[in-house]
C-alpha cells in the first residue's frame, strides 16, 4: 500500500470538507456546544441550595467525560458518508475509482480525511471542557479533577477507536446505498451503544473507572478489526462504477 497516494486523497477530501458548511458545522459546533453545556449544568446546579455533593461530583464528571467517546463516533458520519456517496452523486467519485490506485489506498485516504478533523475537534473540545470543569469544581473538590487517567484513556484510546469504528461503519453503509442521508442514518447507529454506556454511567449503573474504560477499549479494538475486514470486503470499485445509479 502506497501511503503517499492515500495522503493525496485525504488532502483532496479535507479541502472539500472545508467548503461543506453542514459538515463543517458538525465538526466545530458539536464538541464546542458539549464542552460548554456540561460546565453550565454544573454551574447552574451549584447555584441551588447546597449544589451537587462533592462525593457525587467524580461520578458525574466521569460520565460527562465519556461523552468524548460519543463525539468522535458522531462527527465522522457526515464526512465519511459524503466522501463516498456524496461524491458519487456529484459524479466526482468515478474518476478516482478509475485511477491506478488500490481499494485499500482509497479507503485509507478517505478514512484519514474523516479521522483527522474528528479527533482534532474532540481534543479541542475536551481541552475546553477540562479547563472549565476544573475552574468550577476546584473549590468543592479541593483539587484539579482533570487531567486524570480516565480522561487519558478516553482521549488516547477510546476516542480514536470510536472514530475508527464510525468510519468503518459508514464505509460499509455508504458502499451499499446511493443516498447521502440514508448512509448517514445507517452510519449513525454506531454511536447508540456509546450513548447507552454514557446513560448507565450517569445514573450509576456502571462505574466508568479506568478498569471499565480499558475493558471497553479492548472490546472496541476487537470490533475495529472485525469491521475492517467487512468494510474492505464491502468496498468494491467495480460494483460502485457499474451498478450505482
Amino acid at each position: 500500500m502506497r501511503l503517499r497516494k492515500s495522503w493525496i486523497i485525504a488532502a483532496k477530501d479535507l479541502k472539500v470538507i472545508i467548503r461543506k458548511r453542514t459538515v463543517l458545522y458538525t465538526v466545530v459546533m458539536l464538541p464546542l456546544i458539549i464542552s460548554i453545556l456540561f460546565p453550565v449544568v454544573i454551574e447552574l446546579s451549584g447555584q441551588k441550595s447546597g449544589g451537587i455533593p462533592a462525593a457525587y461530583l467524580p461520578v458525574l464528571l466521569s460520565a460527562f467525560a465519556f461523552f468524548y467517546v460519543i463525539i468522535p463516533a458522531i462527527i465522522p458520519t457526515p464526512i465519511a458518508s459524503y466522501s463516498i456517496v456524496g461524491e458519487k452523486v456529484e459524479k466526482s467519485l468515478e474518476p478516482l475509482l478509475a485511477t491506478p490506485i488500490t481499494d485499500g489506498e482509497i479507503l485509507l485516504g478517505k478514512s484519514i480525511a474523516a479521522f483527522i478533523p474528528s479527533i482534532a475537534a474532540t481534543y479541542a473540545g475536551a481541552a475546553i471542557f477540562m479547563v472549565l470543569m476544573d475552574s468550577l469544581t476546584y473549590s468543592k473538590l479541593g483539587y484539579l479533577y482533570y487531567p486524570n487517567w480516565g480522561m487519558g484513556i478516553i482521549l488516547l484510546l477510546l476516542a480514536p477507536l470510536a472514530a475508527t469504528l464510525s468510519i468503518e461503519m459508514n464505509v460499509i453503509a455508504s458502499s451499499r446505498v446511493s443516498d447521502v442521508r440514508t448512509a448517514s442514518q445507517l452510519g449513525a447507529l454506531m454511536f447508540i451503544p456509546f450513548v447507552g454506556i454514557y446513560v448507565a454511567g450517569e445514573i450509576g449503573i456502571i462505574t466508568l473507572d479506568t478498569n471499565t474504560l480499558l475493558i471497553i477499549a479492548a472490546i472496541m479494538a476487537a470490533l475495529v478489526l472485525v469491521l475492517f475486514y467487512i468494510s474492505t470486503a464491502t468496498f468494491r470499485r467495480e460494483e460502485i462504477l457499474t451498478k450505482w445509479k
